[in-house]
């Protein structure tokens, strides 16, 4: 027996709300810890560089300034990987060449966003070197958004970071060491 199309998608509907209801929690949470080569100065400009993000970072397709001081800029950014594409505004504090964090709290697209990148030197015997704490931590409005972020979650965070050293890279020439991975260290 075939279903009238209009109950195939009242049970189509019903059972994606189900999916988005359950599958995926609206919090998400990266913590990871690396041994680069590259300096603070160098790996703490790409990050606060926020206006270029356009440029290097995947799925940002907008990237302005829109208030800017020494120790803080507001920034709104347009993220896009269809279907989704929404645009959210963040508060950016620059602690050179320390600390980079930006938190949105702007009530559209996210409850919160907090992104932080913490830099440290690296090894003693290379300048050139820096260790990366970074943390991301969000949670979404909407429960469908979560769950799609949730699919791609983990690739989706690592490609940021690894945006960031490439871009590195581009601006001051091959890194002085390899990428190590190091234990997390949440503070």
């Amino acid at each position: 027996m075939q279903l009238p199309l209009r109950s195939c998608v009242y049970i189509a509907n019903r059972g994606l709300r189900t999916f988005f209801k359950t599958s995926a929690s609206k919090k998400k949470e990266y913590l990871a810890r690396k041994l680069i080569g590259f300096s603070n100065d160098e790996m703490y400009r790409v990050v606060a560089d926020v206006k270029r993000y356009k440029q290097f970072l995947p799925f940002c397709t907008k990237s302005t300034i829109l208030k800017r001081s020494p120790t803080e800029l507001h920034a709104n950014l347009e993220i896009g990987f269809p279907p989704i594409v929404e645009n959210y505004t963040s508060t950016v504090l620059l602690d050179r060449p320390n600390i980079v964090q930006a938190i949105c709290r702007d009530g559209r697209l996210f409850n919160y966003l907090e992104t932080t990148w913490r830099f440290s030197p690296g090894l003693q015997s290379n300048s050139k070197t820096c260790i990366i704490d970074f943390y991301i931590r969000f949670e979404f409005k909407s429960a469908l958004y979560s769950s799609v972020a949730s699919i791609f979650f983990d690739r989706l965070v690592k490609e940021m970071e690894s945006a960031f050293i490439k871009e590195a890279s581009r601006r001051y020439g091959e890194a002085s060491i390899s990428v190590h991975e190091l234990s997390p260290v949440k503070s």
